[in-house]
């Protein structure tokens, strides 16, 4: 393990008394004409599961990439309920899942905590979900992080993803955007078993987001920039590794700026591409498009 991964890993902290052993249930398949899906229950902590989803090309047998797509929750990065196929226009154009199979890959993601930590009534796109769910983490953790429970989740979530035979361990790749993009910079950075990062408008920069939020570092930001540890040093923690940033409104030219700054990227600063299409914060089809083909290359 490098100096870098190490610091940042003990950056993220760690959690006390969190043994268990993660089971992995099978509890639907679905077969729809563009795929076939798979929805598991995982554990993710001493008495927490995360539903994880898995979709595969149809008729798949032989290992293909794969790619991990952390986000909200799966139906989101699919675009539509499997269950009922009602459609999610909130999430039309991103649902990088549903993309990524139709491109050939295995892919797979899951529960983030803010639904998984905590018994809870209130409907799962209401935001405090997230306060309440960071509140109690850290009450009972103090010396981890927001982030760094949505590492070890990421983490659970690929190890189930590669254990399954369709899936090329050694062709992994991470891609996310918003929350997702945060999970995949930071989870593609720290886990060696991906190969690139696509992340889209999470807002590298401390000051360009939402990154004292509690669920993320809350006022531990504060410390970090102080000691002038920015995202340069993270990203230089998985160097030479390709990384591909759509930037259009958390990130922007300033971002690109960050990035160069990672250690590691000497003579090979092809392997990180900023692409700023500068239309808001959900990416147009067409730069999506550019990312994919940067996880075709890469992966």
């Amino acid at each position: 393990m490098n100096e870098l991964k190490a610091k940042w890993l003990r950056l993220i902290g760690e959690p006390d008394g969190y043994d268990f052993e993660p089971s992995f249930t099978l509890l639907k398949k679905y077969d729809h004409p563009e795929f076939d899906g798979e929805l598991y229950l995982q554990q993710n902590g001493p008495d927490t599961f995360q539903r994880v989803f898995m979709v595969f090309p149809k008729g798949c047998e032989n290992p293909v990439a794969g790619v991990v797509v952390p986000f909200y929750y799966p139906e989101a990065m699919l675009g539509f309920d499997p269950e009922t196929g009602e459609e999610l226009p909130g999430f039309k154009n991103i649902e990088m899942l549903l993309h990524l199979v139709r491109r050939g890959y295995a892919a797979a993601t899951a529960d983030s905590y803010h639904l998984t930590y905590l018994n809870s009534d209130k409907d799962r796109s209401d935001f405090s979900r997230w306060q309440d769910a960071a509140e109690a983490l850290l009450q009972d953790h103090p010396r981890w992080t927001g982030v760094g429970k949505l590492v070890h989740d990421t983490k659970l979530l690929t190890d189930a993803f590669i254990a399954d035979p369709r899936v090329d361990e050694n062709h992994l790749g991470i891609a996310g955007h918003s929350l997702g993009g945060k999970m995949a910079f930071y989870s593609g950075c720290l886990d060696e078993r991906f190969r690139v990062i696509l992340a889209s408008d999470f807002g590298i920069g401390w000051d360009q987001t939402n990154w004292k939020d509690l669920w993320y570092w809350g006022e531990k930001v504060d410390s970090l920039k102080a000691a002038g540890i920015d995202h340069a040093s993270l990203l230089g923690a998985a160097a030479p590794k390709p990384m591909f940033l759509l930037a259009g409104l958390y990130d922007n030219e300033e971002s690109g700026e960050i990035m160069k700054k990672a250690p590691g990227y000497e003579g090979c600063e092809e392997r990180l591409v900023l692409l700023n299409h500068a239309v808001g914060h959900r990416p147009p089809l067409d730069a999506l498009e550019e990312g994919y083909r940067f996880l075709d290359k890469w992966i």
